[in-house]
């Protein structure tokens, strides 16, 4: 008799229309280096971000310009809106989830003023981040050029 220790997958899907690609081709060290964990970024070609995954809020920050969610699996995911965009105050975004709201590929989350962030020389890519890496496996994404927001991008594995 043996054991099948089954792995838990959670899908990925593309919070907002635009252009995928590696983490690594951000102008941010703090993410092109992965030192908050690993993903993928999207240059966005619209303003209205949703849900990568299937999950819980846990976090808004007060300057709008960061959402943390936990999946049901457990993974922490981190969507960074903007490079230096802090500063700005929370002035481009409007929230639409608090902390505990369940969330899914189907809810919007945030809106960003692009115009805006292009007027005040901010990069507009959207960074999500694995940040809890010791609990994952493996990530399988298949981060090719542009997509629309909800398709299904692969998986996170977790341990």
């Amino acid at each position: 008799m043996f054991f099948n220790k089954k792995k838990k997958s959670e899908t990925i899907y593309t919070p907002i229309d635009g252009t995928l690609k590696g983490l690594e081709a951000v102008s941010d060290p703090v993410f092109s280096e992965k030192m908050m964990g690993d993903g993928f970024a999207i240059t966005p070609s619209d303003g209205t971000l949703y849900a990568p995954i299937n999950g819980t809020v846990s976090s808004v920050f007060p300057t709008k310009h960061a959402i943390g969610l936990t999946s049901k699996n457990g993974v922490d995911v981190l969507i960074h809106i903007g490079i230096d965009t802090v500063e700005l105050d929370g002035a481009p975004f409007e929230i639409f989830v608090k902390e505990g709201d369940n969330v899914t590929p189907t809810t919007k989350i945030a809106t960003i003023d692009l115009p805006f962030l292009a007027a005040k020389e901010k990069e507009n890519d959207v960074m999500v981040v694995f940040t809890n890496m010791d609990a994952i496996k493996s990530i399988d994404l298949k981060i090719t050029g542009s997509l629309q927001h909800g398709a299904d991008l692969g998986a996170v594995v977790t341990n």
